[in-house]
């Protein structure tokens, strides 16, 4: 195979200077071995590939045809050679990536478009789920990395966080709260809340507990949702208040208001996650465009 590659490359050397002692320099060989590489191969293909007079080269009917043909072939064969380099380097392949509702909220969109820019070969297929079932697709290697509420608790994986997105509240625009600049974390004390459910959502719970006990109360959760969506939709109904991030409170639909809660400065951290001992391949060149972003 490296021979009728080397002789194609040889043809085509003669084929664009019209000169053999110019194409033997081009290619760095003596001349007499480029014109019997020349012979060979007219020889092999039954044709004159080339008039030669003693002041001119030219290119033959059947030479300029195989000229066409010798530039696809080194084209494929220059194409072959890079695919199974990005292969083997791992710049080929598919990207199972879970989120949340608080990561697609926030910057991960452009940070896949900007990962895929980087890495064309490479077909991200972008998975929605909570924390928990995330972590168990992870597990069951029907994920290959995770943007999950962190930092999480499970031994074999490695993690870094993304991004840190402020807790807010969101109520209803008749509310009283909706007519304020913003409230402390205590006012919500007397207040219904609605959200997630506390399996799915305990990551979550595991920020926003903590945080209400410390301000004298714990959140009495009337009305529960799958998700931000349908947490969102019970609240424009004025079925309770709720709190989540800014990122996801960005972007309300009408009959919403979100009202900032600064006595709380506890931020909730978005996590990349993934096997510890799988960090190589799509995975690695994911995990190497994580560690070039901003420290969280």
């Amino acid at each position: 195979m490296r021979s009728d590659f080397r002789r194609l490359q040889y043809f085509v050397a003669v084929a664009e200077e019209l000169h053999f002692r110019r194409a033997a320099d081009r290619l760095g060989i003596a001349q007499p071995a480029l014109s019997r590489a020349i012979r060979s191969i007219e020889e092999e293909m039954g044709a004159v590939l080339f008039s030669r007079t003693n002041r001119a080269v030219k290119l033959a009917p059947a030479g300029q045809v195989f000229l066409e043909r010798a530039y696809e072939i080194l084209s494929l064969v220059e194409r072959a050679r890079r695919d199974v380099r990005n292969a083997d380097e791992g710049r080929v392949g598919t990207l199972r990536i879970g989120y949340t509702d608080f990561a697609i909220a926030g910057p991960l969109p452009n940070l896949l478009k900007e990962f895929q820019v980087s890495q064309p070969q490479i077909t991200l297929q972008p998975q929605h789920g909570v924390t928990l079932a995330q972590l168990k697709r992870l597990a069951e290697g029907k994920l290959d990395i995770g943007f999950v509420t962190g930092p999480i608790s499970v031994p074999g994986y490695a993690q870094r966080p993304v991004y840190a997105e402020q807790l807010v509240c969101v109520c209803p625009d008749s509310h009283t709260f909706a007519r304020r600049d913003s409230i402390q974390l205590a006012d919500l004390a007397e207040e219904d809340f609605v959200h997630g459910g506390a399996t799915d959502w305990q990551y979550f719970y595991d920020y926003l507990n903590p945080l209400c006990r410390r301000a004298g109360f714990m959140p009495r959760i009337t009305q529960e949702a799958f998700n931000t969506a349908g947490i969102l939709g019970l609240v424009a109904c004025g079925m309770g208040v709720t709190v989540l991030t800014e990122g996801v409170a960005r972007t309300l639909g009408p009959g919403l208001r979100m009202v900032p809660i600064p006595d709380v400065s506890e931020r909730l951290i978005t996590c990349a996650i993934w096997p510890q001992d799988e960090a190589r391949g799509p995975i690695g060149h994911f995990v190497k465009y994580l560690d070039g972003l901003p420290a969280v």
